[in-house]
């Protein structure tokens, strides 16, 4: 820290108000130059040679697909990561929310595709030969001929492959085919598995058959897992992949990132603060503000920093826990992993709520406050993984206005009596895949094993791994939302 005067409660609050405004919106608004951050633990994750990149809702898979496309950024995680690969790259578009195209196949191509019963691997095969230049398929218009033109031709398909391989191999460049949002490949989840298995196909081909064309998947650890089981090569790409993942010095770390870079309603503030703090370097023409490394990985000086924003403690002492570990710690999934998403709504909720309750607070964030900001982010956590796996909810409220921890035979007992396999099997089977009947929507794979279905939950991160005595638990940034109580834990949000 330096001489510097620190900021006020109120100028801190505003602070985080103004830097944390878009923390919902990481899909729609592009990674810069100034919110560009880099945790160390995403650096495998860059790697070229990793192919697969699984991370949940939230965690940054869209940010990295973004930051790879644009050269500029990718100079910058070139020269702070120490990958001088990155910068021999041509990068290109396999699939994204953007609609190119001439590029990819948007939603309507894709599903016209899958309606005619289009090998996936074709379609993808078409993308890559796409990027690299293949000229019969520039001429073509609709992605439908351009995957028929593959298949009819795969002799000059596999030329034309081994042609961009050598030449990008004698000029030591690697052609980089970049996928994300494979959610939204297809509307029913059980064409979206396939198209995915379709890319994780070729893929593998990619990683094994050549020396300089590459693909990167960032793709959700479910879709990874169900690509898997109906692919079994896919499991060699296990080899290759690099999770998202967020520690909890990550965490603060790119918070302070995000108060020393708010150079668009707050300059004065972000600059007062980088001045308080000290120690942080500009880059891109004063455009970026990099936090020094005490800040960004050294538990102890961000939680003195954090102590002079948010109350000490999470009540009246020391016996209610300290908000640096509090917060991350609820939340956690059932793996142990905070969604850095999750963490900024939560911190944002509660600038706005000590704002609102109690403006004169000698700390920027109110204990309550903070609390309020979990109960938020579990609504939005609930509501991403209704739309991500909808059997979820069918088979947590059943459960509603129980307190947790709770018996296994308790849980059981209620399923029974929702008559939950029937419903459960109701819902998946719209859904089932024609040539794959074991295989639905968004699982259960077995809605009539409850005890299989209390495993699935488990593997998704909504309940934990029983405790020591045998009880189920459900974490915070669930079980909230969803309507369960726990003694002396935080409380279900007031209808």
């Amino acid at each position: 820290m330096t001489n510097e005067q620190a900021l006020t409660p109120a100028e801190y609050r505003a602070l985080l108000t103004a830097a944390l405004r878009e923390s919902g919106h990481a899909d729609t608004s592009r990674p810069t130059a100034h919110t560009l951050f880099m945790p160390d633990s995403h650096r495998t994750a860059l790697y070229v040679d990793n192919v697969v990149v699984p991370g949940g809702r939230g965690v940054g898979k869209t940010f990295w697909y973004h930051t790879l496309l644009d050269e500029r950024l990718r100079e910058l995680a070139a020269a702070e990561y120490r990958i001088n690969r990155l910068r021999r790259l041509k990068v290109h578009p396999g699939h994204g929310l953007d609609l190119k195209s001439e590029l990819y196949p948007g939603p309507p191509a894709l599903r016209a595709l899958v309606e005619a019963k289009e090998d996936p691997y074709y379609i993808w095969y078409a993308v890559l030969l796409t990027a690299l230049g293949q000229a019969e398929l520039r001429e073509l218009l609709e992605w439908r001929d351009k995957a028929a033109w593959v298949r009819a031709n795969p002799g000059a398909a596999q030329r034309t492959l081994e042609r961009a391989d050598e030449e990008a191999h004698a000029t030591k460049i690697v052609h980089l085919l970049l996928f994300d949002a494979l959610e939204h490949l297809h509307p029913e989840r059980a064409h979206a598995d396939r198209l995915v298995v379709g890319i994780l196909r070729l893929a593998l081909e990619m990683r094994f058959g050549t020396r300089n064309i590459r693909l990167k998947v960032f793709i959700r650890p479910d879709m990874f897992e169900s690509a898997q089981a109906a692919f079994a090569d896919a499991s060699k790409l296990s080899g290759y992949a690099a999770a998202l993942e967020w520690t909890q010095t990550d965490l603060y770390g790119l918070m302070f990132h995000c108060l020393g870079n708010e150079d668009e309603d707050e300059p004065d503030l972000a600059r007062r603060f980088r001045e308080v703090t000290g120690g942080w370097e500009d880059e891109e023409a004063g455009t970026r503000h990099v936090p020094p490394m005490l800040l960004r990985n050294d538990a102890s000086v961000q939680e003195t920093l954090f102590g002079e924003i948010a109350d000490p403690f999470m009540g009246g002492n020391y016996r209610k826990g300290k908000p640096y570990t509090w917060l991350p710690n609820h939340l956690m999934d059932g793996k142990g992993k905070t969604s850095p998403r999750s963490f900024l709504q939560a911190l944002a909720t509660a600038a706005e709520a000590t704002r609102s309750a109690n403006p004169a607070h000698d700390r920027a964030l109110h204990h309550e406050a903070i609390r309020a900001g979990v109960q938020d982010a579990s609504k939005r956590r609930v509501k991403e993984v209704g739309e991500d796996t909808p059997w979820v909810k069918l088979a947590i409220e059943p459960l509603v206005g129980c307190q947790v921890p709770i018996e296994e035979e308790d849980v059981l007992k209620l399923w029974r009596k929702a008559d939950l396999p029937s419903m459960l099997a109701a819902d998946a089977a719209r859904y089932v895949q024609a040539d794959r009947p074991e295989h639905v929507r968004t699982g259960p794979r077995h809605p009539d094993d409850l005890p299989r279905l209390i495993r699935e939950l488990i593997d998704l991160g909504v309940m934990t791994e029983p405790r020591s005595d045998g009880r189920l638990d459900l974490p915070d940034v669930y079980r909230i939302a969803f309507g369960l109580g726990r003694r002396g834990g935080v409380p279900r949000p007031k209808a």
